[in-house]
């Protein structure tokens, strides 16, 4: 089932040519309002990948790793990003390494809320244009 029956409600209608009962379906647009987004799989998804985006603490770009320190049993730790094209690091304190580990934890997991969000705002598009093309083709069939 695709998502022109999602997006449409049909109706059946009966129509009088030469004595016969010639059934054709008309598929129809829940709202007259062109830009109105009807719920379906994509919108709760999209939905719902958004309010987890708005709990997301805060977030970091880059890699945390360790690495040894002479004479230590635990080891440094540095943070590497990018900067204008270019590989920066960065030594991050002991006592902040958990809470950057945690940000760079929320920054890997705010690309992956982006990429879902953009994927779902595609298929609504797609569904969207597949719509008004099987709209277009039911009005077609109906003119008399």
């Amino acid at each position: 089932m695709g998502s022109f029956f999602i997006y449409s409600i049909y109706t059946i209608y009966a129509k009088s040519v030469n004595h016969k009962s010639d059934f054709r379906i008309c598929f129809s647009s829940p709202s007259l309002n062109p830009n109105a987004t009807v719920p379906n799989r994509h919108t709760r998804a999209r939905q719902a990948a958004l309010r987890h985006l708005a709990q997301l603490g805060p977030f970091l770009e880059g890699s945390l790793s360790p690495f040894p320190r002479p004479g230590c049993t635990q080891p440094g730790w540095h943070l590497t990003f990018k900067e204008r094209g270019r590989t920066r690091t960065l030594y991050v304190p002991m006592e902040l390494a958990a809470q950057v580990k945690q940000w760079t934890l929320n920054y890997r997991r705010l690309k992956q809320l982006i990429r879902q969000v953009t994927r779902h705002s595609r298929a609504l598009i797609h569904g969207h244009v597949a719509n008004r093309q099987a709209a277009s083709r039911s009005r077609a069939l109906t003119r008399p």
